[in-house]
């Protein structure tokens, strides 16, 4: 983790940002385009690859201090390319403490973003790039628009598909 006060957040749009220096973004090897239907298509296989809490909350409590966050702040310890898009599950690299609720806005793209990926809407690799950039442009990074519970091609708007919440908190 860097030290104390290094890294800062940024934000686009009213929503937190994690500091690209600090938290660029590190995805799971066995998570390729040619494994997606064994391992982030499954119903589940997050849990499999989830660390344990008695190994987050001290990561979490270094990533606060990192970030300049007071021990009581609001705030999840999230994976900035999700496991669900076959982020690093324990790399300190993709893991933040992102001000503010839980569930927060990045999950649902996280969600719509996976159900694009598992449909073969586009392809692993952009998806986890966006994501890792700028969670909040990563639609329009990768050519996708959402309208009504659908995401579609922005160049093809006929191909869709119904994005659905995943089974499970997405992270």
């Amino acid at each position: 983790m860097p030290g104390p006060s290094t890294c800062k957040l940024g934000a686009r749009d009213g929503q937190p940002l994690p500091d690209p220096n600090c938290t660029p973004g590190a995805v799971n090897p066995a998570v390729r385009q040619d494994t997606v239907k064994d391992t982030i298509c499954q119903a589940g296989w997050t849990k499999t690859v989830r660390p344990p809490i008695s190994k987050t909350n001290a990561m979490k409590a270094a990533s606060a201090r990192s970030y300049g966050l007071a021990p009581g702040d609001k705030g999840e310890y999230d994976h900035l390319v999700s496991l669900e898009l076959g982020g690093a599950p324990d790399d300190p690299r993709n893991l933040w403490v992102e001000p503010g609720t839980i569930p927060n806005p990045k999950d649902a793209v996280e969600n719509k973003l996976h159900a694009a990926v598992c449909s073969g809407l586009i392809q692993l690799a952009p998806a986890q790039k966006a994501i890792a950039a700028d969670w909040v442009t990563a639609f329009d990074t990768v050519g996708l628009r959402v309208a009504g519970g659908k995401v579609c091609l922005r160049a093809d708007p006929s191909k869709c598909v119904t994005s659905r919440r995943s089974d499970e908190d997405g992270n």
